[in-house]
């Protein structure tokens, strides 16, 4: 395969990595900033703001790099390999993971938006849990479209 075929779609893939590394070094302390001088008393709440933001950013990232190595994989006539089937698992896992972490911080946007008097911040907190569970469950479905189709390869190179 040619390789300036993928070459949007890496480009965009490192887009995507600079937005969100972009928003964690200058949104996320803002807004758990904001997070604590609606709750003053609750000194944690910034903390956790930063344990939910950063530690979903941790699988965001491993995930993207999967994305950039199963583009290099189809660069190379690579695609129906055991190494793209493990790189969409990964994938698969991590935005599980991502959803899992949203999912655990829910109760955070909605304590943020019962004192700001924002309802659209528990909407936020649903889009993302949303999102990345749909990915997940597209990259599930590529992952055994693509183990199956390795493993007719594997059948048709051992007839042959």
């Amino acid at each position: 395969m040619k390789r300036g075929s993928t070459l949007i779609l890496k480009i965009a893939v490192i887009l995507i990595g600079a937005v969100v590394l972009a928003l964690c070094i200058f949104l996320v302390p803002d807004i758990a900033e904001f997070a604590a001088t609606l709750y003053p008393d609750f000194r944690v709440i910034r903390f956790l703001v930063f344990i939910l933001m950063y530690g979903a950013a941790i699988p965001f990232y491993i995930g993207l790099f999967q994305a950039f190595k199963l583009l290099r994989f189809i660069d190379k006539d690579q695609a129906f390999s055991d190494l793209s089937v493990r790189a969409l698992r990964v994938i698969k896992n991590c935005a599980f993971i991502i959803s899992g972490f949203y999912f655990v911080g829910l109760p955070l946007f909605y304590l943020v938006a019962e004192r700001d008097d924002a309802p659209g911040v528990i909407f936020i907190g649903l889009t993302i849990i949303f999102a990345s569970t749909v990915i997940a469950v597209f990259a599930a479905v590529l992952q055994r479209l693509l183990q199956e189709a390795f493993d007719i390869k594997n059948e048709n190179d051992l007839t042959i």
